[in-house]
């Protein structure tokens, strides 16, 4: 190696930690669908590691019943108001009302940071399977649909029961964040690691979101077959 070579290594900037993440704890989190049973669960969660949480609803009322119901400093709040105030965004609305929720709120959801944690799921006699939106998931769906916003997907693999359980106190399972900026991937993971248990994983681009949101028909084919609650786990890292 000659000189050049030799000071260019010397100068070049160490890797970065993958698990230095960011403090995200000024920041106030909104979950669009908070009145749903993965919202709520989600809502309480991150109100318990001392985060500000709006919960959102179409009806106002109905958002302040639910974060009445949850305590912990949880406000309510129509889906709007929710997004106006937030930082960062859940949505976690039935995958029917995904794309109408979303669009009617893009002027809100201009320049925030957006989590979609919908799952298109479609449900027979054999049970749950996984539904192809055209745009190729529910996530890219909503990156289609807020082109002014930071969309990234995570928290697919929640069981919405543990999350909701105050006998629960630790979630023993890995969120995978997807997203085309690894800086809001990155804020996104610091939120799930705040649960107890939980650890924020980053697992590629918005591309690749389809497998992670279908993985949801499998794990629910697990949780009857075993009558548990199960997530998921990620080795070696």
């Amino acid at each position: 190696m000659n000189t050049a070579d030799s000071s260019a290594a010397g100068n070049a900037a160490p890797k970065k930690d993958p698990w230095d993440l960011p403090d995200v704890s000024g920041m106030t989190v909104g979950v669009l669908g908070g009145t749903g049973d993965q919202g709520r669960g989600l809502a309480y969660r991150l109100a318990l590691s001392g985060l500000p949480v709006i919960i959102g609803s179409r009806a106002a009322e109905r958002a302040q019943q639910a974060a009445g119901e949850i305590g912990h400093g949880v406000e309510g709040a129509d889906n709007a108001e929710c997004a106006r105030r937030s930082d960062i965004v859940i949505v976690a609305v039935p995958w029917e009302g995904h794309a109408k929720t979303i669009e009617a709120l893009r002027e809100e959801l201009t320049g925030k940071l957006v989590v979609d944690c919908v799952n298109p799921l479609g449900f027979d006699k054999k049970g749950a399977y996984a539904l192809v939106p055209e745009e190729g998931s529910a996530a890219q769906q909503a990156a289609a649909l807020l082109p002014e916003s930071r969309v990234t997907a995570a928290f697919h693999h929640l069981s919405a029961v543990l999350l909701s359980d105050p006998e629960v106190t630790e979630i023993p399972t890995d969120v995978m964040v997807l997203g085309e900026k690894r800086a809001d991937c990155e804020i996104v993971q610091a939120l799930a690691s705040r649960i107890p248990g939980m650890r924020g994983v980053y697992a590629g681009r918005l591309r690749n979101a389809h497998q992670v949101e279908s993985l949801v028909a499998n794990l629910i084919s697990v949780n009857r077959r075993y009558k548990a609650h199960a997530g998921v786990r990620l080795t070696d890292i």
